[in-house]
């Protein structure tokens, strides 16, 4: 039986989330990311690309490629709703399906072609994602995750392309090395430095030489370029961590405010674990100087997804390790060793009360948003008083 892979993304996944909510932004060079000038840019629309802006630019460039731009602080808990509204339908009409990263997807849906065609089937699931959810989306449909994500890639934006048997490798020849998957900035240098623009020349290479080259990542870079590809489509993947940092405006050395930076990101954290129903059982306090050197600081708990546990810890990591006489540029945190569970109360740290707070106080979260609610520290922190 031929493989049939499919592989869905959402086309400027932030932007037209932000279009879907103000309409007066569509055709505008709308960017998403940090509004500030140490920020940097997640997602901008094709517009914005026009002049030059792409995503991981620092915002401060992206303003001067386009002053005329319209930038926008992301909202991460609505792009999480909107994938997850994707999610819904893909997985109610697909058999086996791999959520890759929040705006994209793997689909298995070999053996299709016996009951209905895979082209057909893969373009109505399309215009039904398009029509329950609002949302651009494009996909490349092959034999193996590699070609259909590059075909994806060439379809956009609001496309669609079928890649047949045996047309791989034409296919992948005549574009840029740059398409294929693993190949970063580096090894881009390097290839290009060695005369190799396009994937033609990687097809016409002996495999030895490209291993010689680059080690295990040269063959696995040989046979994407040669259309091959044996990765199957893996329908769960575990989330090993979850993590929040935040790099400030101004370098600062106010202990109040590198804590209640702290306190913000473990309460958002905690939030998040219990609404997956999982634990942690380490937490790691990140801290990074101006003098860009960075510092991180662990511990283990008793499984817990408790803000007042985690925040414990993490106060007493950052009061025992942040005394250097150096401004800090970044804090974050990291909870990592994950298992699903509900939250327990552990005997000496949790009250019947306690956890009726939080119950309480993640029903009011979850149904009207997560800022609905904050605690003292975040009010003030914010201007609520």
């Amino acid at each position: 039986m031929e493989r049939r892979i499919v592989h869905l993304d959402l086309d400027s996944f932030f932007i037209s989330v932000e279009r879907l909510r103000d309409v007066s932004l569509k055709q505008q060079p709308v960017i998403v990311g940090g509004v500030s000038d140490r920020g940097v840019v997640a997602s901008c629309s094709y517009e914005a690309r026009a002049f030059g802006v792409h995503a991981a630019m620092p915002i401060k460039l992206a303003r001067q490629l386009c002053p005329q731009g319209i930038f926008i602080r992301g909202d991460y808990e609505q792009y999480s709703r909107y994938s997850a509204m994707v999610t819904q339908v893909i997985e109610s009409q697909a058999p086996l399906v791999e959520k890759a990263s929040i705006d994209e997807h793997y689909l298995d849906i070999s053996g299709m072609d016996k009951f209905f065609g895979c082209l057909k089937w893969s373009q109505e699931l399309r215009q039904k994602i398009i029509k329950e959810t609002g949302l651009p989306i494009s996909f490349g449909l092959s034999m193996n995750k590699t070609v259909s994500k590059i075909a994806t890639g060439e379809s956009k934006p609001n496309g669609e392309l079928y890649v047949k048997d045996g047309l791989e490798k034409p296919f992948l020849a005549p574009l840029s090395i740059k398409k294929i998957p693993m190949i970063g900035d580096k090894t881009y240098t390097l290839l290009r430095n060695m005369g190799i623009e396009r994937v033609r020349t990687i097809q016409e290479m002996p495999q030895s030489v490209m291993q010689q080259v680059l080690g295990d990542n040269g063959n696995t870079i040989w046979k994407k370029a040669n259309g091959i590809d044996d990765t199957p489509v893996v329908p769960y993947r575990e989330r090993k961590s979850v993590s929040s940092e935040v790099t400030f405006d101004k370098d600062t050395n106010d202990v109040e405010v590198l804590k209640e930076q702290l306190i913000t990101m473990i309460d958002q954290l905690a939030f998040d674990l219990r609404k997956q129903q999982q634990l942690a059982a380490t937490i790691t306090v990140k801290l990074r100087y101006s003098d860009f050197q960075t510092h991180t600081f662990q511990t283990k708990v008793n499984y817990t997804a408790s803000d007042h546990i985690l925040r414990e810890k993490a106060l007493f990591l950052f009061d025992k390790n942040c005394n250097r006489r150096v401004l800090v540029r970044l804090i974050g945190v990291k909870l990592s060793s994950l298992v699903h569970g509900h939250q327990q109360i552990h005997l000496f740290e949790d009250t019947n009360e306690m956890i009726a707070l939080y119950q309480a106080m993640d029903k009011i979260r979850s149904r009207y948003g997560y800022n609905a609610l904050v605690k003292g520290i975040q009010a003030k922190k914010d201007g609520k008083t």
